[in-house]
């Protein structure tokens, strides 16, 4: 199975929308937070060159955010990442 990562706030309701997603298809990720962490943002946004969270990794690609990660699902396309 692929490595998911995801960088995470717990007041963002978006990280909380990627992770119900990720823990229906059961998949194990190391989450992130980083509100109270500048050091785990700096990296966040160094590793995605963005600002906002969620920002998931998988296998080391970021993939993006809440609404990315629904997207590949949409189209048929997490599921052969998370392989």
């Amino acid at each position: 199975m692929a490595k998911v990562e995801i960088y995470t706030a717990d007041y963002c309701p978006f990280c909380h929308r990627a992770k119900a997603l990720l823990d229906a298809k059961g998949v194990k990720y190391q989450e992130y937070p980083v509100e109270n962490d500048p050091d785990k943002r700096a990296e966040m946004e160094q590793r995605s060159a963005r600002r906002t969270v969620p920002q998931i990794f998988i296998d080391g690609q970021s993939i993006g955010g809440c609404d990315d990660l629904h997207a590949l699902d949409a189209n048929k396309q997490l599921d052969e990442l998370l392989k």
